[in-house]
Protein backbone atom coordinates (compact mmCIF):
# COMPACT_ATOMS: atom_id res chain seq x y z
CA UNK A 1 0.00 0.00 0.00
CA UNK A 2 2.96 2.44 1.00
CA UNK A 3 4.32 1.63 -2.40
CA UNK A 4 1.22 2.59 -4.67
CA UNK A 5 0.76 5.62 -2.59
CA UNK A 6 4.36 6.92 -2.96
CA UNK A 7 4.58 6.13 -6.79
CA UNK A 8 0.82 7.75 -7.95
CA UNK A 9 2.76 10.93 -8.49
CA UNK A 10 5.07 9.45 -11.18
CA UNK A 11 2.42 7.35 -13.30
CA UNK A 12 -1.34 8.66 -13.40
CA UNK A 13 -2.28 10.92 -15.99
CA UNK A 14 -0.83 14.51 -15.13
CA UNK A 15 -3.81 15.78 -16.37
CA UNK A 16 -6.02 13.72 -13.39
CA UNK A 17 -3.23 14.52 -11.02
CA UNK A 18 -3.08 18.37 -11.00
CA UNK A 19 -7.15 18.37 -10.47
CA UNK A 20 -6.51 15.78 -7.53
CA UNK A 21 -3.74 17.97 -6.03
CA UNK A 22 -4.81 21.15 -7.46
CA UNK A 23 -8.16 21.75 -6.75
CA UNK A 24 -8.24 20.99 -2.74
CA UNK A 25 -5.12 23.45 -3.04
CA UNK A 26 -7.20 26.26 -4.73
CA UNK A 27 -10.23 25.79 -2.31
CA UNK A 28 -7.71 25.83 0.47
CA UNK A 29 -6.35 29.20 -0.85
CA UNK A 30 -9.69 30.39 -1.53
CA UNK A 31 -10.61 29.81 2.44
CA UNK A 32 -7.53 31.49 3.45
CA UNK A 33 -8.57 34.92 1.02
CA UNK A 34 -12.13 34.43 2.56
CA UNK A 35 -11.25 34.83 6.52
CA UNK A 36 -10.18 38.25 5.28
CA UNK A 37 -12.92 38.96 2.87
CA UNK A 38 -15.50 37.49 5.20
CA UNK A 39 -14.13 40.25 8.12
CA UNK A 40 -13.54 42.91 5.66
CA UNK A 41 -17.72 42.59 4.66
CA UNK A 42 -18.94 42.47 7.98
CA UNK A 43 -16.81 45.07 9.26
CA UNK A 44 -17.54 47.25 6.50
CA UNK A 45 -21.38 46.43 7.32
CA UNK A 46 -21.08 47.66 10.99
CA UNK A 47 -18.20 49.71 11.24
CA UNK A 48 -17.53 50.94 7.86
CA UNK A 49 -14.59 53.29 6.30
CA UNK A 50 -12.66 53.07 9.15
CA UNK A 51 -13.23 49.65 10.10
CA UNK A 52 -12.29 48.75 6.55
CA UNK A 53 -9.12 50.60 6.61
CA UNK A 54 -8.13 49.42 10.35
CA UNK A 55 -7.96 45.70 8.86
CA UNK A 56 -6.27 47.09 5.93
CA UNK A 57 -3.54 48.01 8.30
CA UNK A 58 -3.66 44.85 9.81
CA UNK A 59 -2.88 42.91 6.63
CA UNK A 60 0.78 42.89 6.74
CA UNK A 61 0.94 40.89 9.86
CA UNK A 62 -1.44 37.75 7.76
CA UNK A 63 0.80 38.02 4.79
CA UNK A 64 3.69 37.44 7.26
CA UNK A 65 1.81 34.29 8.67
CA UNK A 66 1.31 33.25 5.06
CA UNK A 67 4.79 33.69 4.31
CA UNK A 68 5.88 31.62 7.19
CA UNK A 69 3.54 29.20 6.60
CA UNK A 70 4.54 28.79 2.84
CA UNK A 71 8.65 28.77 3.28
CA UNK A 72 8.06 26.05 6.00
CA UNK A 73 5.30 24.15 4.15
CA UNK A 74 6.09 24.40 0.50
CA UNK A 75 9.62 23.65 1.57
CA UNK A 76 9.03 20.56 3.70
CA UNK A 77 6.30 19.46 0.97
CA UNK A 78 8.94 19.85 -1.85
CA UNK A 79 11.58 18.20 0.31
CA UNK A 80 9.54 15.09 1.61
CA UNK A 81 8.34 14.88 -2.39
CA UNK A 82 11.74 14.82 -3.83
CA UNK A 83 12.72 12.49 -0.90
CA UNK A 84 10.42 9.82 -1.59
CA UNK A 85 10.96 9.98 -5.16
CA UNK A 86 14.49 9.04 -4.80
CA UNK A 87 13.72 6.66 -2.41
CA UNK A 88 14.71 8.27 0.57
CA UNK A 89 12.50 6.92 3.19
CA UNK A 90 13.68 7.78 6.46
CA UNK A 91 14.97 11.29 4.97
CA UNK A 92 11.41 12.26 3.92
CA UNK A 93 9.60 11.91 7.44
CA UNK A 94 12.70 13.73 9.21
CA UNK A 95 11.46 16.54 6.77
CA UNK A 96 7.90 16.05 7.85
CA UNK A 97 8.67 16.12 11.05
CA UNK A 98 10.60 18.84 11.52
CA UNK A 99 8.62 20.95 9.07
CA UNK A 100 5.60 20.86 11.69
CA UNK A 101 7.29 21.97 14.87
CA UNK A 102 9.01 24.52 12.36
CA UNK A 103 5.24 25.96 11.49
CA UNK A 104 4.05 26.00 15.21
CA UNK A 105 7.25 27.63 16.75
CA UNK A 106 8.21 30.38 14.57
CA UNK A 107 4.26 31.31 14.60
CA UNK A 108 4.59 31.52 18.65
CA UNK A 109 7.72 33.77 17.92
CA UNK A 110 5.61 36.01 15.95
CA UNK A 111 2.62 36.56 18.09
CA UNK A 112 5.11 37.17 20.96
CA UNK A 113 6.68 39.93 18.57
CA UNK A 114 3.04 41.50 17.63
CA UNK A 115 1.93 41.74 21.27
CA UNK A 116 4.80 43.40 22.35
CA UNK A 117 5.35 45.85 19.50
CA UNK A 118 1.84 46.28 18.06
CA UNK A 119 1.11 49.74 18.18
CA UNK A 120 4.88 51.30 16.57
CA UNK A 121 4.35 48.09 14.08
CA UNK A 122 0.51 49.33 13.37
CA UNK A 123 1.88 53.02 13.00
CA UNK A 124 4.85 51.36 10.67
CA UNK A 125 2.36 49.74 8.37
CA UNK A 126 0.41 53.26 7.82
CA UNK A 127 -2.02 53.75 10.29
CA UNK A 128 -3.29 57.22 10.59
CA UNK A 129 -4.55 58.61 13.87
CA UNK A 130 -8.20 58.09 13.08
CA UNK A 131 -7.37 54.11 11.96
CA UNK A 132 -5.44 53.03 14.88
CA UNK A 133 -7.34 52.08 17.86
CA UNK A 134 -9.35 49.86 15.62
CA UNK A 135 -6.17 48.34 14.14
CA UNK A 136 -5.09 47.52 18.10
CA UNK A 137 -8.06 46.04 18.87
CA UNK A 138 -8.49 44.00 15.48
CA UNK A 139 -5.09 42.60 15.62
CA UNK A 140 -3.82 42.32 19.34
CA UNK A 141 -7.02 39.62 19.40
CA UNK A 142 -5.86 37.97 16.00
CA UNK A 143 -2.37 37.60 16.81
CA UNK A 144 -3.10 35.42 18.93
CA UNK A 145 -4.56 33.00 16.51
CA UNK A 146 -0.77 33.48 14.27
CA UNK A 147 0.80 30.36 15.51
CA UNK A 148 -2.66 27.78 14.48
CA UNK A 149 -2.93 30.26 11.29
CA UNK A 150 0.42 29.08 10.33
CA UNK A 151 0.41 25.52 11.10
CA UNK A 152 -2.79 25.05 9.66
CA UNK A 153 -1.79 26.66 6.62
CA UNK A 154 1.46 25.39 6.29
CA UNK A 155 0.43 21.74 7.67
CA UNK A 156 -2.24 21.33 4.58
CA UNK A 157 1.00 21.79 2.60
CA UNK A 158 2.42 18.58 4.51
CA UNK A 159 -0.56 16.87 4.05
CA UNK A 160 -1.37 17.14 0.42
CA UNK A 161 2.56 16.15 -0.10
CA UNK A 162 1.45 12.78 1.72
CA UNK A 163 -0.99 12.19 -0.86
CA UNK A 164 -4.46 13.48 0.95
CA UNK A 165 -4.89 17.03 -0.59
CA UNK A 166 -8.70 16.56 0.26
CA UNK A 167 -8.04 16.47 3.57
CA UNK A 168 -6.15 19.73 3.44
CA UNK A 169 -8.95 21.12 2.06
CA UNK A 170 -11.69 20.39 4.71
CA UNK A 171 -9.50 21.55 7.32
CA UNK A 172 -9.61 25.02 5.87
CA UNK A 173 -13.02 24.78 4.84
CA UNK A 174 -13.72 23.80 8.34
CA UNK A 175 -11.57 26.81 9.67
CA UNK A 176 -13.90 29.31 7.21
CA UNK A 177 -17.05 27.84 7.98
CA UNK A 178 -16.73 28.91 11.62
CA UNK A 179 -15.25 32.22 11.08
CA UNK A 180 -17.82 32.73 8.76
CA UNK A 181 -20.73 31.69 10.93
CA UNK A 182 -19.15 33.55 14.45
CA UNK A 183 -18.78 36.74 12.24
CA UNK A 184 -21.97 37.72 12.08
CA UNK A 185 -22.80 36.47 15.82
CA UNK A 186 -19.82 38.21 17.58
CA UNK A 187 -20.03 41.36 15.51
CA UNK A 188 -23.83 42.06 15.25
CA UNK A 189 -25.77 39.63 17.72
CA UNK A 190 -23.10 40.04 20.72
CA UNK A 191 -22.25 43.95 19.30
CA UNK A 192 -18.46 43.18 19.88
CA UNK A 193 -17.87 45.02 16.76
CA UNK A 194 -14.00 44.78 15.87
CA UNK A 195 -13.21 42.67 18.66
CA UNK A 196 -15.85 40.11 17.73
CA UNK A 197 -14.54 39.91 13.78
CA UNK A 198 -11.54 39.19 15.83
CA UNK A 199 -12.33 36.32 17.70
CA UNK A 200 -14.26 34.63 15.15
CA UNK A 201 -11.38 34.60 13.14
CA UNK A 202 -8.73 33.26 15.27
CA UNK A 203 -11.54 30.21 16.67
CA UNK A 204 -12.01 29.06 13.27
CA UNK A 205 -8.22 28.97 13.23
CA UNK A 206 -7.36 26.97 16.22
CA UNK A 207 -10.04 24.15 14.91
CA UNK A 208 -8.51 23.96 11.51
CA UNK A 209 -4.99 23.12 12.47
CA UNK A 210 -6.66 20.77 15.16
CA UNK A 211 -7.58 18.43 12.26
CA UNK A 212 -4.15 19.46 10.27
CA UNK A 213 -2.38 18.11 13.86
CA UNK A 214 -4.67 15.11 13.89
CA UNK A 215 -3.96 13.85 10.35
CA UNK A 216 -0.17 14.70 10.93
CA UNK A 217 -0.49 12.13 13.84
CA UNK A 218 -1.60 9.40 11.55
CA UNK A 219 -0.10 9.85 8.28
CA UNK A 220 -1.07 7.97 4.93
CA UNK A 221 2.43 7.00 3.68
CA UNK A 222 4.63 6.99 6.55
CA UNK A 223 4.75 7.41 10.52
CA UNK A 224 5.97 10.18 12.77
CA UNK A 225 7.88 9.63 15.37
CA UNK A 226 9.00 11.63 18.27
CA UNK A 227 12.23 11.44 16.54
CA UNK A 228 11.58 13.02 13.81
CA UNK A 229 10.12 16.11 15.59
CA UNK A 230 13.73 16.72 16.66
CA UNK A 231 14.76 19.68 14.26
CA UNK A 232 18.17 19.61 12.66
CA UNK A 233 19.65 22.33 11.42
CA UNK A 234 20.62 20.64 7.93
CA UNK A 235 16.93 19.58 7.54
CA UNK A 236 15.80 23.22 8.43
CA UNK A 237 17.86 24.94 5.80
CA UNK A 238 17.04 22.53 3.33
CA UNK A 239 13.54 22.70 4.18
CA UNK A 240 13.89 26.72 3.67
CA UNK A 241 15.65 26.96 1.04
CA UNK A 242 12.92 25.51 -1.32
CA UNK A 243 10.40 27.38 0.39
CA UNK A 244 12.19 30.61 0.11
CA UNK A 245 10.40 30.97 -3.09
CA UNK A 246 7.21 31.24 -1.54
CA UNK A 247 8.59 33.05 1.11
CA UNK A 248 9.98 35.99 -0.33
CA UNK A 249 6.92 35.92 -2.63
CA UNK A 250 5.12 36.88 0.35
CA UNK A 251 7.17 39.18 1.81
CA UNK A 252 7.47 40.89 -1.29
CA UNK A 253 3.68 41.54 -1.19
CA UNK A 254 3.73 42.44 2.57
CA UNK A 255 6.63 44.89 1.86
CA UNK A 256 5.18 46.92 -0.97
CA UNK A 257 1.35 46.64 1.32
CA UNK A 258 3.72 48.66 4.01
CA UNK A 259 4.78 51.22 1.44
CA UNK A 260 1.27 51.15 -0.72
CA UNK A 261 -0.65 52.48 2.72
CA UNK A 262 1.89 54.83 3.33
CA UNK A 263 1.71 56.13 0.26
CA UNK A 264 -2.04 56.33 -0.10
CA UNK A 265 -2.10 57.85 3.12
CA UNK A 266 -0.17 60.45 1.89
CA UNK A 267 -0.69 61.21 -0.92
CA UNK A 268 -4.44 60.65 -0.36
CA UNK A 269 -4.21 63.60 2.14
CA UNK A 270 -3.10 65.93 -0.52
CA UNK A 271 -5.96 64.89 -3.30
CA UNK A 272 -10.06 65.06 -3.60
CA UNK A 273 -10.09 61.56 -2.28
CA UNK A 274 -8.58 62.22 1.46
CA UNK A 275 -6.51 59.68 3.74
CA UNK A 276 -8.72 57.49 4.33
CA UNK A 277 -10.39 56.86 1.33
CA UNK A 278 -7.89 55.15 -0.94
CA UNK A 279 -6.18 53.30 2.28
CA UNK A 280 -9.88 51.80 2.43
CA UNK A 281 -10.41 51.04 -1.25
CA UNK A 282 -7.30 49.49 -1.84
CA UNK A 283 -7.29 46.88 1.19
CA UNK A 284 -10.59 45.87 -0.07
CA UNK A 285 -9.82 46.02 -3.31
CA UNK A 286 -5.86 44.00 -2.49
CA UNK A 287 -8.57 41.21 -1.05
CA UNK A 288 -10.73 40.83 -3.83
CA UNK A 289 -7.65 40.26 -6.02
CA UNK A 290 -6.35 37.32 -3.63
CA UNK A 291 -9.52 35.62 -4.67
CA UNK A 292 -8.41 35.47 -8.42
CA UNK A 293 -4.85 35.65 -7.14
CA UNK A 294 -5.69 32.33 -4.65
CA UNK A 295 -6.88 30.21 -7.60
CA UNK A 296 -3.47 31.10 -9.48
CA UNK A 297 -1.25 29.89 -6.37
CA UNK A 298 -3.09 27.33 -5.79
CA UNK A 299 -2.37 25.79 -9.10
CA UNK A 300 0.86 26.18 -8.84
CA UNK A 301 0.77 24.19 -5.16
CA UNK A 302 -1.19 21.63 -6.96
CA UNK A 303 1.96 21.28 -9.34
CA UNK A 304 4.18 21.48 -6.60
CA UNK A 305 4.57 17.59 -5.37
CA UNK A 306 4.02 16.49 -9.53
CA UNK A 307 6.96 18.27 -10.55
CA UNK A 308 9.24 17.69 -7.35
CA UNK A 309 8.33 13.54 -7.72
CA UNK A 310 8.88 13.34 -11.11
CA UNK A 311 11.72 15.27 -11.64
CA UNK A 312 13.38 13.30 -9.02
CA UNK A 313 11.97 10.19 -10.93
CA UNK A 314 13.99 11.43 -14.05
CA UNK A 315 10.19 11.64 -16.00
CA UNK A 316 11.30 15.09 -17.46
CA UNK A 317 8.52 14.60 -20.24
CA UNK A 318 5.63 14.33 -17.00
CA UNK A 319 7.68 17.24 -15.48
CA UNK A 320 7.60 19.23 -18.93
CA UNK A 321 3.37 18.40 -19.41
CA UNK A 322 2.25 19.15 -16.38
CA UNK A 323 4.14 22.82 -16.01
CA UNK A 324 2.69 24.06 -19.64
CA UNK A 325 -1.35 23.03 -18.72
CA UNK A 326 -0.62 24.45 -15.01
CA UNK A 327 0.31 27.81 -16.89
CA UNK A 328 -2.55 27.77 -19.77
CA UNK A 329 -4.96 27.03 -16.55
CA UNK A 330 -4.11 29.97 -14.53
CA UNK A 331 -3.44 32.10 -17.84
CA UNK A 332 -6.84 31.64 -18.34
CA UNK A 333 -8.47 32.42 -14.41
CA UNK A 334 -6.43 35.70 -14.74
CA UNK A 335 -7.84 36.71 -18.15
CA UNK A 336 -11.29 36.34 -16.25
CA UNK A 337 -10.57 37.86 -13.52
CA UNK A 338 -9.21 40.83 -15.77
CA UNK A 339 -12.77 41.01 -17.91
CA UNK A 340 -14.53 40.77 -14.21
CA UNK A 341 -12.29 43.93 -12.88
CA UNK A 342 -12.64 46.21 -15.78
CA UNK A 343 -16.22 45.41 -16.49
CA UNK A 344 -18.12 45.39 -13.15
CA UNK A 345 -15.37 47.32 -10.35
CA UNK A 346 -18.29 49.22 -8.81
CA UNK A 347 -20.36 46.42 -8.48
CA UNK A 348 -17.89 44.47 -6.76
CA UNK A 349 -17.01 46.88 -4.25
CA UNK A 350 -20.40 48.07 -3.29
CA UNK A 351 -20.54 44.65 -1.93
CA UNK A 352 -18.36 45.41 1.16
CA UNK A 353 -20.58 48.39 2.24
CA UNK A 354 -21.63 52.20 1.26
CA UNK A 355 -19.29 55.42 0.94
CA UNK A 356 -19.21 59.00 -0.24
CA UNK A 357 -18.78 59.82 -4.51
CA UNK A 358 -15.48 60.23 -4.25
CA UNK A 359 -14.75 56.62 -2.42
CA UNK A 360 -16.43 54.86 -5.34
CA UNK A 361 -14.72 56.97 -8.01
CA UNK A 362 -11.35 55.98 -6.73
CA UNK A 363 -12.24 52.40 -6.10
CA UNK A 364 -13.26 51.93 -9.73
CA UNK A 365 -10.03 54.16 -11.40
CA UNK A 366 -7.61 51.69 -8.71
CA UNK A 367 -9.32 48.75 -10.04
CA UNK A 368 -9.66 49.27 -13.73
CA UNK A 369 -6.04 50.91 -13.54
CA UNK A 370 -3.63 48.94 -11.16
CA UNK A 371 -5.33 45.47 -12.21
CA UNK A 372 -5.13 45.62 -16.00
CA UNK A 373 -2.31 43.72 -16.80
CA UNK A 374 -4.24 41.06 -13.93
CA UNK A 375 -4.44 38.76 -17.45
CA UNK A 376 -0.66 37.99 -17.74
CA UNK A 377 -1.00 37.70 -13.77
CA UNK A 378 -1.00 33.90 -14.13
CA UNK A 379 2.67 32.97 -15.48
CA UNK A 380 4.81 34.29 -12.40
CA UNK A 381 3.68 32.67 -9.65
CA UNK A 382 3.38 29.18 -11.39
CA UNK A 383 6.82 29.61 -12.78
CA UNK A 384 8.33 30.61 -9.19
CA UNK A 385 6.85 27.75 -7.40
CA UNK A 386 8.23 25.52 -10.39
CA UNK A 387 11.58 26.20 -9.84
CA UNK A 388 11.27 25.31 -6.07
CA UNK A 389 9.61 22.01 -7.12
CA UNK A 390 12.35 21.09 -8.90
CA UNK A 391 15.34 21.54 -6.44
CA UNK A 392 16.05 25.71 -7.68
CA UNK A 393 15.44 27.62 -4.94
CA UNK A 394 17.84 30.72 -6.16
CA UNK A 395 15.81 30.68 -9.31
CA UNK A 396 12.54 30.54 -8.01
CA UNK A 397 13.51 33.18 -5.23
CA UNK A 398 15.10 35.78 -8.08
CA UNK A 399 11.96 35.34 -9.59
CA UNK A 400 9.21 36.10 -6.87
CA UNK A 401 10.67 39.26 -5.90
CA UNK A 402 11.09 40.48 -9.93
CA UNK A 403 6.90 41.90 -9.09
CA UNK A 404 6.85 42.94 -6.32
CA UNK A 405 10.51 44.32 -4.98
CA UNK A 406 12.44 44.75 -8.08
CA UNK A 407 9.40 46.58 -10.69
CA UNK A 408 6.58 47.49 -8.24
CA UNK A 409 8.06 48.91 -5.38
CA UNK A 410 10.47 51.45 -7.17
CA UNK A 411 7.64 52.66 -9.26
CA UNK A 412 5.47 53.11 -6.48
CA UNK A 413 7.58 55.73 -4.57
CA UNK A 414 8.90 57.16 -7.86
CA UNK A 415 6.02 57.50 -10.23
CA UNK A 416 3.50 59.95 -7.85
CA UNK A 417 6.22 62.44 -6.97
CA UNK A 418 5.27 63.46 -10.62
CA UNK A 419 2.16 62.10 -11.04
CA UNK A 420 0.13 62.31 -7.19
CA UNK A 421 -1.96 59.37 -6.56
CA UNK A 422 -2.45 58.58 -9.98
CA UNK A 423 0.97 57.54 -9.80
CA UNK A 424 0.26 54.91 -7.36
CA UNK A 425 -2.38 53.09 -9.87
CA UNK A 426 0.08 53.58 -12.83
CA UNK A 427 2.62 50.95 -11.25
CA UNK A 428 0.95 48.21 -11.30
CA UNK A 429 0.39 47.17 -14.47
CA UNK A 430 3.97 48.45 -15.40
CA UNK A 431 5.30 46.00 -12.63
CA UNK A 432 2.98 43.36 -13.86
CA UNK A 433 4.29 43.78 -17.60
CA UNK A 434 8.07 43.40 -17.09
CA UNK A 435 7.67 40.51 -14.05
CA UNK A 436 5.31 38.59 -16.76
CA UNK A 437 7.89 38.78 -19.50
CA UNK A 438 10.87 37.82 -17.17
CA UNK A 439 8.92 34.87 -16.02
CA UNK A 440 8.51 33.70 -19.43
CA UNK A 441 12.32 34.35 -20.50
CA UNK A 442 13.13 32.50 -17.35
CA UNK A 443 11.03 29.72 -18.07
CA UNK A 444 12.09 29.25 -21.89
CA UNK A 445 15.68 28.74 -21.06
CA UNK A 446 14.59 26.60 -17.96
CA UNK A 447 12.70 24.20 -20.64
CA UNK A 448 15.63 23.71 -23.12
CA UNK A 449 17.93 22.46 -19.94
CA UNK A 450 15.14 20.01 -19.31
CA UNK A 451 14.76 19.10 -22.45
CA UNK A 452 18.39 17.92 -22.50
CA UNK A 453 17.96 15.81 -19.51
CA UNK A 454 15.06 14.07 -21.11
CA UNK A 455 17.77 13.37 -24.41
CA UNK A 456 20.31 12.36 -21.97
CA UNK A 457 18.31 10.13 -20.09
CA UNK A 458 16.62 8.40 -23.24
CA UNK A 459 20.13 7.82 -24.26
CA UNK A 460 21.18 6.24 -20.94
CA UNK A 461 18.11 3.77 -20.98
CA UNK A 462 18.99 3.16 -24.62
CA UNK A 463 22.69 1.99 -23.88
Amino acid sequence: MEEQRENKLGVLPIPQLIRQFAVPSIVAMLVGALYNIVDQFFIGRSIGELGNAATNVAFPLTTSCTAIALLIGIGGAASFNLSMGRKEHEKAVHYMGNAAVLLFGLGLILCVGTQIFLTPMLRFFGSPDSVLSYAIVYTRITSIGFPFLIFSNGGAHLVRADGTPQYAMICNLAGAGINTVLDPLFIFGFQMGMAGAAFATIIGQIAAAGMVFRYLCHCKTVTLHRAHLIVHIENALQIMSLGLSSFFNQIAMMVVQIVLNNSLTYYGSRSIYGESVPLACAGIISKVAMLYFSVVIGLAQGLQPIASFNYGAKQYDRVKYAYGLTVRYAVSVSACAFVLFQLFPRQIISVFGDGSEEYFLFAVRYFRIFLFATFLNGVQPVTATFFTAIGKPIKGVFLSLTRQILFLLPLIVIFPLFLGIDGIMYAGPIADLVAGAVAIGMMVLEMRQITRLERARTTECIT
